[in-house]
């Protein structure tokens, strides 16, 4: 009784942290930037559609464009700079604004504080994305929107995306817990392992997210964007969905745990 009182408790203050911290992410300046910046595939979606009605040649489909944008936009730019400015503010935001103290005087625990504010900026980082998708999808394909088999291109790329927040903010989540400049190494990390190493031939491709990411989107007919694919060595799409959840997990745990272990020096 007393364990199950105890991880009720538990729940119910990861429950509680969730709750605060998503209500109030909401009205944060650097979300109000981030929903503007999730809004630019919009706004191309846009010009695209009406750059077709003046144009003379045949128009690329819909569906396609709305594929290469989510490899080029979404995939390689827009999840990673969600997950590096939410998934590090987890624990510096408390840091900086010195209220980790009071956070951790709280009857919590300091891991019920990492899942509940993981969770909540997740949760917020999700939101942004598929906002914006969604409106890319419905401009692109307006023509043919009683067509049901595109709206399941919309339901992979959107899990796709959802996979990618999921487990890229847990991996920045663990960085924020040791690093000072975790933004810093979040950039380079991402734009720079993550950008070279998905292109390494052989199992050495494995070793970054996104080619489980990848692994789960089909392979284009050629087209401009094709490159992205160029060298990969796909995982199948069972075993990288597992790999991503098995990675958040293992993320989270290490961050949870550095996170109650570590002693933070608050300077004025």
């Amino acid at each position: 009784m007393k364990v199950k009182k105890g991880l009720a408790f538990h729940l119910e203050s990861i429950r509680n942290v969730f709750s605060f911290f998503f209500f109030m992410g909401r009205k944060t300046r650097r979300t109000k930037v981030f929903y503007l910046i999730s809004f630019f595939p919009f706004i191309m979606a846009m010009v695209i559609k009406f750059s077709q009605v003046f144009s003379f040649s045949r128009p690329i489909e819909g569906i396609v464009i709305f594929s290469n944008m989510i490899m080029v936009f979404y995939l390689q730019f827009l999840i990673l700079i969600l997950a590096i400015f939410f998934g590090t503010s987890i624990c510096s935001d408390e840091i900086e604004s010195k209220t980790l103290t009071y956070l951790t005087t709280r009857p919590i625990s300091k891991t019920a504080i990492i899942l509940g504010k993981y969770a909540a900026y997740t949760l917020l980082t999700i939101l942004m994305t598929l906002v914006g998708l969604f409106l890319s999808f419905l401009i692109l394909n307006v023509e043919h929107l009683l067509d049901l088999s595109l709206y399941r291109v919309l339901l992979r790329d959107s899990l796709v995306l959802i996979l990618g927040l999921i487990c890229y903010t847990s991996f920045f989540t663990l960085v924020g817990t040791f690093l000072k400049r975790s933004i810093l190494f979040g950039l380079l990390f991402s734009f720079g392992w993550e950008s070279v190493i998905q292109y390494f031939p052989g199992s050495t491709q494995r070793f970054a997210i996104v080619h489980y990411l990848k692994s789960l989107l089909p392979s284009p007919m050629g087209g401009r964007f094709s490159f992205l694919l160029f060298r990969l060595e796909p995982t199948p799409p069972g075993m990288a969905a597992l790999m991503l959840f098995i990675i958040t997990g293992v993320f989270l745990f290490l961050a949870a745990l550095f996170f109650s272990q570590k002693e933070y020096i608050l300077q004025d």
